[in-house]
């Protein structure tokens, strides 16, 4: 028993011996994370994941703080945070620039493709009236039909100021000639849109922006129960204003698709190779985006169940998690 005590004890000294020293080798060590994203909670998962992966290179990785996108990007062009998860581009071109651009910021590779945008009405309206531009609605009665407060304008669900997206609306309204027909409400997103799709369930007119991915478009399904609206022509803001939005197939939605990448303090990426190559290479398909956040939707939003999604996840994936952590951590040996 004696012998059989002291093999078990040099055993686990080995093992922890061996543990300690793949923790020292690991590129993170003692080195601290501070992510950043937007007051949207749908976006945690995205953060999350990238923070989990951080985790296994060794990085200590404090909580997501949640700030404006403007906050964001100036917070990481000086340094006071290391990364967002969640940089759409075009959409954030502005921000983008005004924060420093390329000369401050490292962004390389794409996390999320295929994002969309646009503005969308409830079907039954859309056939009974055939709309199918949103330049329509600069005849009186067509607007009055999205009237939800009597002044005889549309009602549009629109943007919370400080993401961007309220930008474009505000040109499109200008650009199209609706200024006198239209009213691009602002404020908290998700309680408009709540109230947005109360009102569709009680049978009456919507019109809405949203984008994905988002549960939105779940709950009030494209095709189904609300369509797309086009635009007459191209027209965007500021740093988009080249941008060609109209689609391969002739149809043109007044937003780009936009990417979803990270981006991180210049300084420091440069000073962690291993961390700057899993931002270049990590990659998240908006299909499993959708289904997260979905399931937020129906009530799994609390922080655990999120975390608990990001740990299905890898679990569900972890030949392709592994291989990340293994291709940063060679960027540390080259």
């Amino acid at each position: 028993m004696r012998t059989t005590g002291i093999w078990a004890m040099i055993a686990l000294t080995t093992l922890i011996g061996s543990q300690a020293a793949a923790s020292a080798d690991l590129p993170g060590k003692g080195i601290s994370v501070q992510p950043v994203q937007s007051t949207i909670s749908e976006e945690t998962f995205q953060t999350l994941l990238v923070s989990k992966a951080l985790e296994k290179l060794g990085y200590e990785v404090k909580a997501p703080r949640e700030v404006d996108y403007n906050v964001a990007y100036t917070s990481i062009a000086s340094g006071d945070a290391t990364f967002i998860a969640v940089n759409w581009e075009p959409l954030h071109a502005d921000q983008y620039k005004a924060a420093g651009g390329n000369d401050k910021f490292y962004r390389e590779g794409v996390y999320v493709n295929g994002a969309a945008q646009g503005y969308l009405i409830d079907k039954k309206t859309a056939d009974t009236y055939h709309i199918t531009n949103i330049e329509q609605l600069k005849e009186p009665k067509i607007a009055k039909l999205f009237d939800t407060n009597g002044d005889g304008k549309a009602d549009l669900t629109g943007c919370t100021p400080g993401w961007g997206c309220e930008a474009v609306i505000n040109h499109h309204i200008v650009a199209y000639g609706l200024s006198n027909t239209v009213e691009h409400n602002q404020g908290n997103y998700a309680a408009m849109i709540a109230d947005t799709i109360s009102r569709y369930k009680e049978g009456k007119s919507v019109l809405y922006y949203t984008w994905t991915p988002y549960w939105v478009s779940d709950e009030l399904v494209p095709g189904r129960d609300v369509v797309w609206l086009q635009v007459p022509f191209s027209s965007l803001p500021s740093e988009q204003k080249n941008i060609d939005t109209k689609l391969p197939n002739g149809a043109n939605y007044g937003f780009p698709v936009n990417t979803m990448r990270i981006v991180a303090n210049k300084q420091w990426a440069v000073a962690n190779p291993a961390a700057a190559k899993l931002f270049a290479i990590m990659t998240l398909p908006i299909a499993d985006v959708n289904a997260q956040n979905l399931r937020m939707h129906q009530g799994q939003a609390s922080e655990a169940d999120i975390l608990n999604h990001v740990n299905g996840w890898i679990k569900a994936h972890q030949a392709t998690f592994d291989g990340w952590l293994k291709t940063a951590t060679e960027a540390t040996e080259s």
